[in-house]
């Protein structure tokens, strides 16, 4: 249970969809973030975006945030959960690209703290072909969702405990992004 009162059924809007329908005029513009960080107009594609995400959260052990984006990441990686699974539990044994195993060490760095993003760490990425705005964008990703994980653990937010809580809401986001129709029992935020 959170540690405030959110007025809603935590089962159905756990995690940040409880907060956000809490403060609904806060959602707009975190949905809005999330939804230029993760599925705008990119070279990183946004299964690799959720990757970040993902990992990041997974970092900062952010149940509900590592999950959920896990799931998003998998709908739409080629390799699927699997792909995240094996990323979280081993970031250099996992089959990625050196370039998005670059950026997830520099969202690790920004996980930490911004001053840890060395010029050491931005040339091995350029290295691996990551653009100035690939290397820009991890790094907001990975800010934005130590901001995120704060958010959602910092009141206690419910948790799901069925893992098809997590698909479901990832099709849902897959099809219609951040800023889309809600679906029942599907809240957008």
């Amino acid at each position: 249970m959170a540690h405030i009162q959110l007025g809603v059924d935590e089962t159905l809007y756990p995690g940040i969809t409880g907060l956000l329908r809490f403060r609904p005029e806060a959602a707009g513009p975190l949905n809005q973030l999330a939804e230029t960080l993760l599925r705008g107009p990119h070279t990183l594609p946004p299964g690799e975006r959720e990757l970040i995400a993902a990992y990041v959260s997974g970092l900062n052990q952010c149940q509900f945030c590592r999950d959920a984006h896990s799931a998003i990441a998998g709908e739409q990686l080629d390799d699927g959960t699997a792909l995240v699974k094996e990323v979280l539990a081993d970031l250099y044994g996992a089959p990625i690209s050196d370039k998005l195993r670059a950026l997830l060490h520099i969202a690790a760095a920004v996980r930490e703290s911004g001053h840890n993003v060395t010029t050491q760490l931005v040339d091995e990425a350029r290295a691996e072909g990551a653009t100035d705005v690939e290397i820009h964008d991890t790094v907001l990703i990975a800010a934005a969702f130590c901001m995120f994980n704060r958010y959602v653990d910092g009141l206690a937010t419910a948790v799901p405990e069925y893992p098809d809580v997590y698909s479901a809401r990832a099709q849902h986001i897959v099809e219609h992004g951040y800023v889309g129709q809600e679906a029942p029992g599907h809240p957008t935020a």
